[in-house]
């Protein structure tokens, strides 16, 4: 991990990108949880629940300051499973476009993420 004052202009980018994507990944599993629920109670609880559990997850896990450190591998299944959730829920709601875009985001922006030591 770099210091503060070792980033680049293409470091900080990519940080952003990585934190807009996170978001986008909680947006999109909030709308699924609102779109799939049967009743207001459902769509309540899937709307919160699916973002909340997610953001748990990688709060817990995966952040830089997650407060749970887990091996390398481990750590990247449980990206996997935040932005794949993400992409797969974009896809139930036949979102497909969307679902492409977002998982060629993080994709790139993954690979550059590792490339660049972040």
């Amino acid at each position: 991990m770099h210091s503060l004052e070792e980033l680049t202009v293409v470091d900080g980018q990519t940080l952003t990108v990585r934190f807009l994507l996170e978001l986008a990944a909680l947006a999109a599993l909030g709308w699924w949880g609102v779109r799939t629920g049967d009743t207001a109670v459902a769509k309540i609880a899937l709307g919160a629940g699916a973002p909340l559990g997610a953001a748990v997850v990688w709060g817990v896990f995966v952040s830089p300051k997650a407060t749970v450190p887990v091996p390398g591998a481990v750590h990247v299944a449980l990206q996997v499973l935040v932005f794949g959730a993400a992409a797969v829920a974009l896809l139930a709601l036949r979102e497909t476009t969307a679902a492409e875009v977002f998982a060629a985001a993080v994709v790139v922006n993954t690979g550059l993420f590792y490339a660049l030591g972040l």
